[in-house]
């Protein structure tokens, strides 16, 4: 099997598992059923992933790796206005761009561990990302300001009833909601630069 093959073969199984995975959750699919909407063997499926944990953490990296860049690039902004700007539309980009995963990060018992493993690999990136947020000494209600910040973005944003948005509208929805949040001047509409 050449490269090429087994990479396009490992991102439809990904693909196909997020689809699945939509549709019946991650304990609902089967290695088989994803074996079986690919149009290959078990084995086959066996051949990219041992388990379906992996094809669960697999289906949730990306996603998690680019909310790293978001975290990395914001802390990198020079003011903490700045940093929050940053975090804000980057975050509120990605759960535009992702709804389906997102949707099931926040329902889904099988995403949500997937997700705990990696965040936890990483305690420090979600003391980074908190700390853009909350800044160093927050109290009480900094911290559950910021909680309800980054859940109520993701909830709203892979909501069914929102399903029919359209991503600018969504986006700027979710943009206006957090800014309003955390107290952000609202930014003049123009052209991008």
């Amino acid at each position: 099997m050449d490269v090429v093959h087994v990479e396009d073969t490992r991102t439809r199984l990904l693909q196909t598992a997020l689809r699945l995975f939509t549709e019946h959750g991650v304990e609902g699919t089967s290695l088989q059923m994803i074996a079986d909407a690919l149009g290959v063997t078990k084995a086959a499926v066996y051949y990219h992933f041992k388990t379906k944990a992996e094809i669960t953490e697999s289906v949730a990296d990306p996603v998690l790796r680019e909310l790293e860049g978001i975290v990395d690039d914001a802390r990198a902004q020079r003011t903490r206005g700045a940093q929050i700007d940053h975090l804000l539309d980057g975050f509120v980009d990605l759960v535009v761009r992702h709804r389906a995963l997102v949707a099931l990060f926040s329902s889904d018992p099988g995403i949500a561990r997937a997700i705990e493993k990696s965040v936890h690999s990483s305690e420090t990136f979600k003391n980074r990302l908190l700390e853009i947020l909350v800044g160093p000494d927050p109290d009480v209600t900094a911290i559950v300001t910021a909680q309800v910040l980054l859940a109520g973005i993701a909830i709203a944003g892979g909501s069914p009833e929102v399903a029919v948005l359209d991503d600018e509208t969504l986006r700027e929805t979710l943009l206006s909601v957090g800014r309003k949040l955390y107290n952000r001047p609202r930014r003049r509409s123009g052209p991008a630069a």
